[in-house]
């Protein structure tokens, strides 16, 4: 689910309807720059209350700041990678699509698919991409030499 939609008053109706009695609804979650790490660097998710919700909305009501000096989770090491992959995926596919020909389309396809198997968030986009790398490097080796996968 995306941040607004725990705000979302039908959320909460839908865990009224889910469950009966004295419950108490928890998020379990990493915030940059919140969160300690375990042993192997990635963060460890906490507990929080119902009143996080206010600070999800409050976080949605602030979407406009992304992008712009205001935007306070802008300057994470994650954000920095995401924005290199975004630049590094169009130069990707200006280049696929200036050699394509209709021989080499699956070839571009597969190549251009593969930032669909870079998802999640932090640590776990980290590893994302670093199984996918080697393949996009040999795969554009491949279409930059004229050999098909």
């Amino acid at each position: 689910m995306k941040w607004h939609a725990h705000t979302d008053a039908r959320f909460v109706q839908r865990i009224q309807e889910q469950f009966e009695g004295d419950y108490k609804l928890v998020h379990h979650l990493a915030p940059p720059g919140l969160s300690q790490l375990n042993e192997k660097g990635e963060p460890i998710k906490r507990a929080f209350g119902p009143w996080v919700r206010s600070a999800f909305g409050l976080l949605a009501r602030m979407k406009g700041l992304r992008g712009t000096a205001f935007d306070v989770f802008g300057q994470t090491e994650e954000r920095r990678m995401e924005r290199t992959l975004i630049q590094e995926y169009r130069a990707c596919v200006e280049e696929l699509l200036t050699g394509l020909r209709p021989e080499r389309l699956a070839q571009a396809v597969e190549i251009a698919q593969l930032p669909q198997d870079i998802r999640g968030f932090w640590h776990v986009k980290a590893a994302h991409l670093a199984r996918v790398r080697p393949r996009w490097t040999a795969l554009m080796g491949r279409w930059r030499a004229g050999t098909p996968t």
